[in-house]
């Protein structure tokens, strides 16, 4: 029932979106650029799934910074790994599937032991990392037959590997996460400011938390096919981090970092479709030069230019 539901919902959403796509074709830059990404269907797949999981991880990524976690993205994406290296043991056609499996039940260890105060939220973020990714590596080198190409782009991003069931899989976690990021938003604003005041008031701050984290699980396992294991931090907290440097409410903090992470990602394909780089590492690279640019236009060369209003 559950793979019923996604192939409706990403042959709905490239029905959709093609026509638009191939309309403007001809208005992109670069040869390979607007060839593969508004042309042809697998380009199509990955340029949607790309914006999916960008719009998706802006707010996300907000959030995830107001409650000190922002490794938490890095850590579960390794996790995704292991569930990526179990699926090519078993021979499986259908690896985000085992990742999505392993990632929600480590997101919710993880939740429950930072709660329960066993452990601090970066000690368990990082026992999960690298033991998830050592599973990985140790099960692909001893039943996997050894790193393949198709791994590689798993831990670095290959948006050849979106397929029409990675793309319907992404289409499903990325409309599931934004109806719950619309209806949620006020719950989980108060909880990340104030957990103990929204306790006070009634607010379910520990399920709000623990299905914030089911769904912080699902969005790192769509990210991974576009931006790699490895790169996943990039996209879901590079630009939210450079959202704080110029916001100056929470409201414009989401705004800004949907800005920064669809700029990151279109440059990022861009030059990633032109140059011939990983798509991943392209749009890290660019997330991070914009992070760089934003800080030095705010804390270099703003004062110079406006040096009173520094001073007062």
């Amino acid at each position: 029932m559950i793979i019923a539901i996604t192939i409706d919902i990403g042959e709905i959403v490239l029905k959709l979106f093609a026509p638009l796509l191939e309309y403007i074709a001809p208005l992109m830059p670069g040869k390979t650029f607007s060839k593969f990404f508004f042309e042809m269907e697998i380009g199509q797949q990955a340029l949607l799934a790309s914006i999916f999981v960008t719009l998706v991880s802006g707010f996300l990524g907000v959030f995830l910074l107001m409650r000190n976690l922002a490794l938490i993205g890095d850590g579960l994406a390794h996790v995704s790994f292991g569930g990526v290296a179990l699926a090519i043991v078993f021979s499986s056609t259908a690896p985000l599937y085992y990742a999505l499996v392993l990632s929600i039940i480590s997101a919710i260890i993880i939740y429950e032991l930072q709660v329960r105060e066993i452990l601090s939220g970066d000690a368990s973020i990082g026992i999960f990392l690298t033991g998830m990714l050592a599973f990985g590596l140790v099960s692909l080198r001893i039943w996997g037959g050894g790193i393949q190409n198709d791994i590689e782009g798993y831990l670095f991003g290959n948006l050849l590997l979106v397929d029409k069931e990675s793309f319907n899989l992404i289409c499903t976690i990325s409309l599931i996460s934004i109806l719950f990021l619309a209806f949620s938003y006020k719950i989980l604003l108060i909880s990340s400011i104030d957990p103990l005041a929204a306790t006070v008031q009634g607010i379910p701050v520990r399920a709000s938390g623990l299905a914030f984290s089911i769904i912080t699980a699902a969005t790192v396992v769509s990210m991974v096919q576009v931006m790699g294991a490895l790169l996943v931090t990039a996209l879901l907290v590079t630009p939210a981090a450079t959202s704080q440097l110029v916001s100056s409410s929470f409201r414009s903090s989401f705004i800004w970092s949907q800005a920064f992470g669809f700029l990151s990602v279109f440059l990022g394909l861009y030059y990633s479709a032109e140059l011939e780089t990983g798509s991943g590492s392209m749009i890290a690279l660019v997330a991070a030069i914009i992070f760089g640019s934003v800080a030095t236009l705010q804390f270099v060369i703003k004062p110079l230019i406006l040096p009173s209003q520094n001073s007062s």
